[in-house]
């Protein structure tokens, strides 16, 4: 009798393990068979490494990024800069740039369908076109103006999310592709990688915006203070440094001039765990998805910092690092009563994620600040704009307009990086933006062409 159990168990166990093995394979096929099929190894879709026949890629305005010609091969845009700023969003036939829609939305453009395959008529199969938000003409514009360095601009619109521009450079074209060899690696170093999405630079002055919040929120008198600047504050035995000997300002002033000495005094001030507590509410040290993309992580850790560092870190340098899409949703944020849009960049999204309403963004984030910091720190950076930009004439549309500049330094032997952040105030065009130019120099004189080019393309 113990026998005839036991080997009753084992049949029970083997017949439950086919059926689990029955039922893991099916899932596979059901949520595996499109990615197969559209792999280049893949001999049916040999053409154009495996987007043969796939659909058109179009902008905002049906202007065709790239589309298959009657032999099945991919066509992109005619014009080689229009080519090379739109790489990364687009992608090329490869999937070298695996952010890219080309290598995202393989199974959408190409039509498949689980029970008919690629077989199916194209009259019968469902649209595969996939249409994008961002504007084909304004993201020529930036990546003209980033004339050839490195770095990253992206503007949304912080009402509704959609994502207008996009640019990473350096760039290729994508209907030229370079072999990439040892001898040539280092020209095509971070190629494939979409800067807008997935890099993080030291962020400069840009971050005084977080302490600015963070002081607002927990210093009751900061706008009666003043502060003594003489262009070098000594902490530990080492000195802050100031690009300009302010003398004495205000809070909104050295905000406005971005004013070292004046923010390092404000981070010690404020203290590691607060100043950590209200960068992570703005969006540091979180992980954001923007259409199926896991955004690269801006960073904030003090947690062993002593005060020269924590002085360092408050004014966007120490460890600190920013990414160009979390920059601009954060100044979306502080655009909206303290609470983001989140950005997408994919218009129509056939697969079933999006049907289920779980990737298209342009619904409410989680909220960044309290409506009254926010409105402070956006008069903050309205008064930066009137201070210091205006004065220098600089002109976005002929809109009103809140920013801050940034200057990271990041190697003695090297120049600092570029950064200009900020948002127009306009029912119209309400766009936020984020620019940084890799070893640009000075914000004001790098960065800030590549956002006007752009939002001028946007608004004209």
């Amino acid at each position: 009798m113990k026998r005839i159990m036991q080997r009753s168990y084992l049949i029970f166990f083997i017949t439950l393990a086919f059926f689990a093995g029955v039922a893991f394979l099916a899932v596979k096929l059901v949520l595996g068979s499109a990615d197969w099929v559209s792999k280049p190894y893949n001999g049916h879709m040999a053409s154009s490494s495996g987007l043969s026949q796939a659909g058109s890629i179009l902008d905002r305005n049906d202007n065709a990024f790239v589309e298959s010609d009657k032999d099945g091969k991919r066509k992109y845009n005619g014009d080689y800069d229009t080519r090379c700023s739109y790489l990364h969003i687009v992608g090329d036939n490869s999937l070298n740039i695996s952010t890219a829609v080309q290598s995202m939305y393989r199974t959408e453009l190409t039509g498949y369908s689980l029970l008919f395959g690629l077989g199916m008529p194209k009259s019968l199969k469902t649209n595969s076109d996939i249409k994008l938000t961002v504007d084909i003409d304004a993201t020529k514009a930036a990546y003209q103006a980033l004339d050839g360095k490195k770095g990253a601009c992206v503007v949304y619109n912080y009402k509704t999310g959609e994502i207008l521009c996009s640019t990473s450079s350096l760039s290729y074209d994508p209907a030229d592709p370079p072999e990439i060899t040892k001898e040539n690696e280092e020209e095509y170093s971070g190629v494939y990688l979409d800067n807008v999405v997935s890099s993080a630079y030291t962020p400069g002055s840009i971050f005084k915006t977080v302490t600015a919040a963070c002081a607002i929120e927990n210093i009751p008198d900061i706008y009666e203070r003043t502060f003594d600047c003489s262009g070098a504050y000594e902490i530990e035995g080492d000195d802050i440094t100031c690009e300009d000997a302010h003398g004495t300002v205000t809070f909104e002033e050295a905000y406005a001039y971005s004013c070292n000495v004046a923010f390092a005094k404000i981070a010690q001030e404020l203290g590691t765990e607060k100043l950590t507590k209200t960068a992570e509410e703005m969006g540091f040290n979180k992980q954001f998805v923007m259409s199926n993309i896991n955004v690269q992580k801006s960073s904030f850790d003090v947690k062993e910092a002593n005060d020269n560092q924590l002085a360092w870190s408050g004014i966007g340098q120490h460890t600190d690092l920013a990414n160009p899409l979390h920059m601009a949703m954060m100044c979306g944020a502080i655009a909206n009563d303290g609470t983001p849009v989140v950005p997408y960049h994919v218009s129509n999204n056939t697969s079933i994620f999006a049907k289920l309403g779980l990737t298209k963004g342009g619904q409410t984030g989680e909220k960044m600040l309290s409506p009254d910091t926010a409105e402070k720190v956006k008069d903050l950076m309205r008064k930066a704009a009137n201070y210091y930009y205006n004065v220098r004439g600089l002109n976005i549309a002929g809109l009103d307009f809140c920013a801050k500049t940034g200057t990271a330094e990041v190697d003695k032997e090297k120049q600092p990086n570029a950064w200009f952040i900020g948002f127009t105030e306009s029912d119209e065009h309400p766009y936020a933006f984020a620019v940084v130019v890799e070893e640009g120099g000075y914000g004001i004189s790098a960065a800030t062409p590549v956002a006007v080019a752009a939002i001028n393309e946007l608004v004209n």
